[in-house]
């Protein structure tokens, strides 16, 4: 099948052209959402098979505008150097390093696929989108020292750590991170690791780069266009109805394949796809707040993204931390998360998102987890009777000397967390992805919010592992070339991430002071 004419990106990045679609219109793969994991997946899909045609669709009227933006999610570069939640300690003190080690390895399929893409002629510098800052974990106490102490010799056994630094001296700390250890009790033990291998990714930025250089080859990205239905036809295809805001026009698309990557808006869709695989499948939405601060003075002093432990009894999701952020070439500070609830599955959905996907099939997993999750909901009520006092105070846990006046509140993305059954048909609640396979390979979507993003590679090609399997031996080479490690462990193979550390450093420009392109 040909590719569908170009829609050509306007002189705005992110907003494109809104061609009339005819019914008769047949791609090979529709996407549903402009976000970073859709980006990636045409990426990919550009790599082995670029004859394919792609249609995708975004309800906004501008791509990377939820989730992927870079001011609704934090911009780690989630690579396990830094989030304590990666690394429990058993009752005996024991650290498991095994999700970190995890977490780590899909992150170097990231790095290793956006150097291939530089290589090749993704536009622009790579400092638009990612740019060195060292990830640092912090804890206090004796007991902090000593997790914090087990927890180094757990991940430092594996090459992917071995850099890690680890100190227990406050005089060593104000080197690292100044704003923080001014104004700390000088008797208070405390406990940091730091890795120089960190960094900071601008979401927002890549995945409107990558976008633009897919609609270079032929891939149709609609804007301000919103998938309303998804019905399974006769021969095996899918019948994808969408409508265009502007001017009010629905039309249709009969597509081979639809992936939906539409953040909290894919349950609803996936739901209106009635394939089983959905089934006792729900969504529990959190909304994100931090504190923000553009004092160039007080970045200056803070260059690191430094993470502590989440209160006893708190979920994962609030793990406390204190950014720098690189955005549009302003150095920021970013302090959080707080919780906020909407039952918006989106910022820009519904108040009826909630309401609206509960279904029979997965009404037994939602009302099992409001059983059992009264620690959530507990948490969940005292962060929104929160004071600003109350934030403030909690800020100061970071950065003893805050002022309220050099701070300010913003509403990140909304989270949609996953709820599903567990092996006995019990609801449960799930803090991280979950991607769904269906229609015999003809469809997929994904659920579910953190690590998200900095895994978008990791993800994607384990779609195209599952939803095609008969064409994923013909791709392996083609993937393998572009991400060396494919189909490896690279803890296993010390010197296979030496080499890959070593080219993503030098081609994504990954060396010397934190700085982004165009910065002032």
């Amino acid at each position: 099948m040909t590719s569908p004419a170009s829609t050509p990106a306007t002189s705005t990045p992110g907003e494109y052209a809104h061609p009339v679609i005819p019914d008769t219109s047949r791609p090979d793969v529709v996407l549903v959402g402009g976000g970073v994991m859709s980006a990636t997946l045409a990426a990919l899909l550009g790599i082995v098979a670029p004859h394919w045609s792609i249609t995708l669709f975004e309800a906004g009227d501008k791509v990377a505008a939820e989730s992927s933006d870079g001011w609704n999610n934090a911009g780690t570069g989630h690579s396990a150097l830094c989030e304590l939640n990666y690394t429990p300690a058993g009752a005996d003190g024991t650290v498991d390093a095994t999700k970190a080690n995890q977490i780590n390895e899909q992150f170097q399929l990231s790095r290793q696929f956006w150097s291939h893409l530089v290589r090749t002629g993704l536009t622009g510098s790579p400092k638009n989108f990612i740019t060195p800052v060292p990830h640092i974990s912090f804890v206090h106490g004796t007991e902090g020292q000593e997790y914090m102490r087990a927890r180094h010799a757990a991940l430092t056994a594996s090459p992917l750590f071995a850099e890690l630094e680890l100190t227990t001296s406050q005089d060593e700390l104000a080197g690292w991170v100044p704003l923080m250890m001014e104004g700390r009790d000088p008797a208070q033990p405390v406990a940091a690791t730091r890795s120089t291998a960190g960094t900071d990714v601008d979401f927002g930025s890549l995945t409107r780069l990558l976008l633009d250089q897919a609609t270079s080859r032929g891939v149709a990205v609609h804007t301000g266009t919103s998938v309303q239905d998804l019905e399974r036809t006769t021969d095996g295809r899918w019948k994808v109805t969408a409508r265009h805001h502007a001017s009010g026009e629905e039309f249709t698309v009969n597509a081979g394949f639809v992936f939906v990557g539409a953040g909290g808006g894919a349950l609803p869709l996936l739901q209106r796809a009635d394939i089983p695989e959905i089934r006792g499948f729900g969504g529990f939405p959190v909304s994100g707040l931090f504190l923000r601060s553009t004092n160039d003075a007080l970045a200056a002093r803070h260059q690191a993204k430094v993470y502590g432990q989440a209160a006893v009894g708190a979920p994962p999701m609030s793990v406390p931390h204190l950014d720098l952020r690189l955005i549009d070439g302003q150095q920021s500070l970013l302090f959080g998360p707080y919780a906020g609830f909407s039952p918006k599955f989106l910022k820009s959905g519904s108040w009826l998102d909630l309401p609206r996907s509960v279904r029979l099939g997965n009404i037994g997993s939602m009302l099992g987890v409001a059983r059992t999750q009264t620690a959530l909901t507990r948490y969940l009520v005292g962060q929104v009777l929160q004071r600003p006092s109350d934030r403030l105070e909690a800020l100061e846990e970071f950065v003893p000397t805050a002022e309220g006046d050099d701070w300010e509140m913003i509403h990140a993305g909304q989270r949609v967390q996953v709820i599903k059954q567990d092996a006995k048909g019990r609801g449960v609640l799930q803090f991280g992805t979950e991607l769904i396979v269906g229609g015999g390979g003809t469809i997929a979507g994904l659920l579910g919010a953190s690590p998200g993003a900095s895994t978008a590679v990791a993800a994607m090609l384990d779609l195209l592992r599952r939803a095609f399997p008969d064409q994923h031996a013909d791709w392996e080479p083609l993937l393998r070339e572009a991400i060396p490690s494919y189909g490896r462990t690279l803890a296993d193979d010390p010197a296979l991430f030496a080499e890959v550390r070593e080219e993503t450093t030098r081609t994504l420009e990954l060396t010397g002071p934190v700085e982004l392109a165009g910065a002032r």
